[in-house]
């Protein structure tokens, strides 16, 4: 009797590694109906919330990033919480004994993954950015297989082990059948007026919302509606800051649920560059404007950004010339149909659809390998 696919998923911290991780799950289970699959995330982290919604168990680890600089006294006990990880994980994996375990990136899949390759147990990594993060850098060299989303990554993993398959997206942002009338009619906007979405992520980024703050005169001026994704560690100081003001043409939301149906009726998006929202930007063909983070490991969000840039599929702004120049340069694009039309073929040339199935067959060969 065959022995049904045990599949160990480590990963998380933020949307950008959970959501690509969830497809993986959801493309494994389609393929593998008998699949068992255990996530291992960070305590305390949106995972422990997310992954369950989606159906999945999950355990957590007292994981944590180290602080900058590295020589700071705090990362003493950084480091102890991630020897005790590791060891969880170790205890973990030999409960569950998966055939295979997999990794996303983020604090929990350093520990995970290498306690897999300690116990033996072949691992398959998924990097997300244009430059690869430190966490999938240490693990490549025991990694079966390397599963990237930019070409040339070979001057950070063995070219024998990559495989380039692009990043999994959210399915609902495919699935949707609205027509950008329809989606803009459902979100209670105008379908004849052009229409800016503006996202910084679930928790927010606070360049993006001070670059409208700072410009409201030029909201209100414009026939231009704005639809602006808060985030919800921001919302209530920016609620404080509206008190008062009558914008029509501006809805304004801590969090948006269908990000499909935001997607199809906006006509551009500002965004920050996570290497999960420019793959979903790439399939729909959506135009955009990035707004880097600085704030994250190597300056890898500049790097995704540039990827794009470089081949006029999207619009790249600094975040510290973001407040000047931002909502300016959207208005302006947003009613320049050409400008749209070249953004939008540029990007969609830079897709690469079926990620998740393809990554969720390389998992399903590694497994098989083992149980033979």
């Amino acid at each position: 009797m065959r022995k049904a696919l045990r599949v160990v998923i480590s990963g998380g911290g933020t949307g950008g590694h959970i959501f690509p991780a969830i497809s993986i799950a959801n493309a494994i289970m389609d393929l593998c109906t008998d699949a068992s699959i255990l996530f291992i995330g960070a305590k305390g982290r949106m995972e422990m919330q997310r992954v369950p919604a989606a159906g999945y168990e999950i355990e957590g680890l007292p994981i944590r990033g180290f602080f900058r600089p590295l020589w700071k006294p705090a990362n003493i006990g950084v480091a102890f919480d991630y020897l005790k990880s590791k060891w969880l994980a170790k205890k973990i994996l030999r409960e569950f004994k998966p055939d295979v375990a997999v990794g996303v990136g983020g604090y929990a899949s350093s520990a995970a993954l290498g306690a897999a390759n300690s116990l033996g147990i072949p691992t398959l990594i998924q990097e997300q950015n244009s430059y690869a993060g430190l966490a999938n850098k240490q693990l490549a060299a025991k990694a079966s297989k390397i599963c990237v989303a930019y070409e040339g990554m070979e001057r950070f993993f063995p070219a024998d082990k990559i495989i380039l398959t692009g990043n999994p997206v959210r399915q609902n942002l495919l699935d949707t059948k609205l027509s950008r009338e329809e989606a803009a009619r459902q979100l209670g906007f105008d379908p004849t007026k052009k229409i800016i979405l503006l996202v910084g992520g679930s928790l927010g980024a606070r360049t993006i919302n001070e670059s409208v703050l700072q410009h409201l005169e030029l909201v209100k001026a414009c026939d231009v509606q704005f639809f602006w994704q808060t985030g919800k560690y921001y919302s209530a100081e920016i609620a404080e800051r509206l008190k008062g003001e009558d914008i029509p043409n501006l809805k304004v939301t801590d969090f948006i649920a269908d990000m499909g149906t935001a997607y199809r009726a906006a006509d551009l998006v500002i965004s920050r560059a996570g290497a999960s929202s420019i793959s979903e930007f790439c399939l729909i063909g959506k135009p955009v404007i990035l707004v880097p983070s600085p704030n994250v490991a190597e300056d890898h969000q500049t790097k995704n950004a540039l990827a794009l840039a470089d081949k006029e599929a999207a619009l790249y702004v600094k975040d510290a010339e973001a407040p000047d120049i931002l909502l300016d340069l959207a208005v302006r694009t947003v009613v320049d149909e050409a400008r749209l039309k070249v953004l939008s073929e540029n990007v969609k040339k830079l897709a690469l659809p079926d990620s998740a199935e393809i990554i969720a067959r390389e998992v399903i060969k590694l497994g098989e390998k083992v149980k033979k």
